[in-house]
């Protein structure tokens, strides 16, 4: 891994993104990228009833911007920590995947919500754009995140047997960390029974639903013999439920520093299974996630 881009729209919640970042890249080795969007003049249509602010007003504004980005990496860097800047006037999730395409960026850093502290507002919106349209890995940090900094020895892989669903297992591991006896992965599959709205149906569901059950585990476990065979410590379940909810309870329960998700599921569409429930996971997930897709795994 050679850089980490790190979006930041001087929040706290950005701020502990940028910090995750900052560990990441000395563990790696990697350069970090400290980026951000500046938004754009409004053309005077856009809102007639309010009045035009001359342009100095956004010159200043982003010239603070500059300088406070050029402070924050300033903090950063070190005799082991190349640290970078670089500021853009533009729409921030366009402008992000942007930078991070001409970065060559190994992997993208955001907070999952901005200054308003509203769920999915700014960087939460972001965040949810950036999963989908971004050329590499993305990591979202949780606002409760900015106190939590910790080494990642606990992996929660989510999985629906996907080709983006394995590859996030060995994206995860080249990204977060190496073989070790603190590594331990859980691979978790969570399967629904279909509603079906008729007083006529007999069909046997418990029957139906213990053969479900008893596909996941043996798949499950084909997934995890070849990590087993590679050194790490890998435990599976499978739930029965809504994912997203399932994907946040697990996590909880086995103490996750990071799920590890891919972002599109079996129809290969972008916003189907695994695309959809990794949105839908990032507002309420109890820490950072980490979101694949094959079209943006990098080499």
């Amino acid at each position: 891994m050679e850089t980490i881009l790190a979006a930041t729209d001087f929040s706290v919640n950005s701020a502990g993104a940028a910090d995750w970042a900052e560990q990441i890249a000395r563990a790696r080795g990697a350069r970090l990228v400290l980026c951000h969007a500046v938004p754009p003049v409004p053309p005077a249509t856009a809102a007639p009833e309010f009045i035009a602010l001359p342009p100095e007003v956004f010159e200043q504004e982003e010239q603070r911007a500059r300088e406070f980005l050029d402070g924050e990496a300033a903090k950063r860097r070190s005799a082991d920590l190349a640290v970078e800047t670089r500021i853009r006037v533009g729409p921030a999730s366009q402008t992000i995947v942007e930078m991070a395409t001409e970065e060559k960026a190994d992997l993208l850093v955001v907070g999952t919500r901005g200054r308003t502290g509203l769920e999915r507002t700014f960087l939460g919106s972001v965040a949810a754009r950036c999963i989908r349209e971004a050329p590499c890995p993305v990591f979202s940090v949780p606002p409760h995140e900015r106190e939590n900094l910790r080494p990642i020895h606990r992996l929660l892989v989510p999985t629906d047997f996907s080709d983006d669903a394995k590859l996030a297992v060995d994206v995860a591991l080249k990204l977060l960390g190496p073989v070790s006896a603190e590594m331990k992965l859980t691979l978790l599959h969570v399967w629904r029974a279909p509603i079906i709205f008729s007083p006529w149906s007999s069909f046997p569901m418990p029957d139906l639903e213990r053969g479900a059950s008893e596909e996941a585990k043996k798949r499950l476990e084909e997934v995890a013999a070849p990590l087993r065979a590679e050194g790490y410590e890998v435990d599976t379940k499978e739930r029965s439920g809504e994912p997203a909810d399932e994907i946040d309870r697990v996590a909880g329960e086995v103490g996750a520093d990071v799920i590890a998700m891919g972002t599109h599921g079996r129809s290969g569409l972008s916003r189907v299974f695994l695309g959809s429930v990794a949105e839908r996971t990032l507002p309420t997930a109890p820490c950072p996630v980490l979101t694949v897709h094959s079209e943006g795994a990098g080499s």
